[in-house]
């Protein structure tokens, strides 16, 4: 298996060695694994892929990751991509990628996962809030978003109603229902940190 990534096979497993033509049906890939090299790279279908003597197929064809629309996938280990977005490559021909990053994609045409590429969430609906209610967020990085800039350890609210779009450095701590004070009530609020 490709570094340590755990993948669902149709026929469970790795290919056979001995098996030399392998046919990639539209909307699956497999990883090759240059022996001479030590380099693996990707095949997309559809097409028929005949191995070469120094290469080894690394697993069965296995489908593409789809997002549909108003959902997400979180991917470990993403591909660095050029101002083109094409995939950016070494000296030797392999994808070069950010270690130990994340990256959120939505909706987009069916990808592959490139060696080394890891589904850290697979496939989810985009949470939506409603009226009334809020998500508690809270910075994981520094980072600049449209309105303004966020410090690690900042918090603040979206509220609802829309959409809440996922960013890698942000995690949702919770969503809360918006506090009714009717007529002759009071509420007693308490900061949850002091500055």
């Amino acid at each position: 298996m490709s570094q340590g990534r755990q993948t669902r096979t149709q026929a469970g497993g790795e290919m056979p060695e001995e098996e030399s033509v392998i046919r990639i049906p539209p909307y699956y890939y497999i990883h090759i694994l240059d022996q001479n090299t030590n380099i693996a790279r990707v095949e997309s279908g559809p097409k028929t892929y005949i191995r070469q003597d120094h290469e080894r197929i690394l697993f069965h064809p296995e489908k593409m990751v789809i997002v549909p629309p108003r959902n997400y996938c979180v991917i470990m280990n993403p591909v660095i991509r050029d101002e083109q977005g094409d995939p950016v490559l070494d000296e030797g021909g392999q994808v070069k990628l950010n270690h130990g990053d994340l990256e959120i994609r939505l909706v987009q045409k069916p990808f592959h996962l490139f060696p080394g590429e890891v589904i850290e969430k697979g496939v989810m609906p985009l949470k939506i809030i409603y009226a009334n209610t809020a998500m508690r967020l809270r910075a994981m990085l520094d980072f600049e978003d449209e309105s303004e800039s966020r410090v690690a350890g900042d918090e603040w609210l979206f509220q609802g109603p829309g959409t809440y779009i996922p960013r890698k450095e942000v995690e949702e701590v919770e969503t809360i229902s918006a506090i009714i004070i009717y007529p002759n009530q009071a509420l007693k609020l308490k900061a949850r940190k002091g500055n």
